[in-house]
């Protein structure tokens, strides 16, 4: 199995027309995900032109698309100004599973969108995430597709680059995975670290889950409580950020330290005091996920 999509996701693209939305669009529909249509207010009506004779609709509004096509899920590539009302939007329309590429949007506007989203019923993913990819399934996002393949192991992780490179090395070492999700680095997002090993928890095919951290704020310290109390699962843990010098802003709007809360120092003692086994590097991760499979 896998978690939040699987062959059956049929997907829209909000802002397919633009340079990141096309050239993302027809990554995925080479992938094999289900792009039933695309969105771009002023351009309903035409068709987007995806790899090998692909094709699908566009459409003026979310309330149109998921009406002709069935969508169950959502992408956006809009710009940050637009971005949480192309989330609303979609919300709205009725889609479950919304995934929010895009970068810098807001907070203040995210406080808005995380309530809206709440009220609605609906999982957002992101925004200011890679997406996510399960492989030989489906893939929604950015994530390339050739480093996955399909196993046993679930990878969640608030750093897009470090998600591609555990993934590749894992592949790498003959290890599959379930489902590789990026949750992304903003202070506010719809789906947290909590949210994903649940659902690895209840994936029967998942048998083991890597989580990546990094400085910043307490989302990994509650995970790991979450771990030690709710998972039967084993859990293999690496944070980010651990040379990077107090008070300074990382790459990430989460992604910094305020006094001695939200050190490496403190989340990787907490990971290893609720039984988690840390990775010291990146490539270390391998070796302690064979260790438990």
């Amino acid at each position: 199995m896998s978690i939040f999509i699987d062959q059956n996701t049929r997907l829209l693209v909000q802002g397919i027309t633009g340079r990141d939305g096309s050239f993302h669009a027809r990554q995925m529909m080479e992938y094999g995900t289900q792009v039933v249509g695309g969105v771009t207010p002023g351009k309903g009506g035409q068709t987007f032109e995806g790899p090998a004779g692909r094709s699908c609709p566009i459409f003026d509004t979310m309330e149109q698309a998921v009406a002709e096509t069935g969508a169950n899920a959502s992408v956006i590539y809009v710009p940050p100004a637009f971005a949480a009302d192309a989330i609303m939007e979609a919300a709205g329309a009725g889609v479950p599973f919304v995934v929010a590429i895009t970068e810098g949007v807001p907070v203040l506007d995210m406080t808005r969108v995380y309530a809206y989203v709440q009220d609605a019923g609906v999982r957002l993913l992101g925004p200011n995430c890679p997406g996510l990819l399960s492989p030989g399934k489906s893939k929604v996002g950015i994530l390339p597709g050739q480093i996955a393949t399909p196993g046993p192991v679930g990878v969640v992780s608030r750093s897009g680059t470090l998600t591609y490179e555990v993934v590749y090395q894992l592949t790498n070492a003959g290890i599959g995975q379930s489902t590789c999700v990026g949750i992304g680095g903003d202070p506010i997002n719809g789906t947290n670290f909590i949210d994903c090993l649940e659902a690895f928890e209840n994936d029967p095919e998942t048998r083991a889950v890597v989580m990546i951290g990094e400085i910043g704020g307490t989302d990994e310290q509650q995970a790991a409580e979450f771990v030690s109390s709710k998972m039967s699962k084993p859990v293999i843990g690496f944070i980010a950020g651990q040379t990077a010098p107090p008070g300074r802003r990382m790459g990430h709007a989460g992604a910094i330290i305020s006094g001695s809360e939200g050190t490496a120092a403190e989340k990787i003692e907490t990971f290893e005091r609720n039984g988690i086994g840390v990775a010291k590097k990146p490539s270390d991760v391998v070796g302690l996920i064979q260790g438990v499979l």
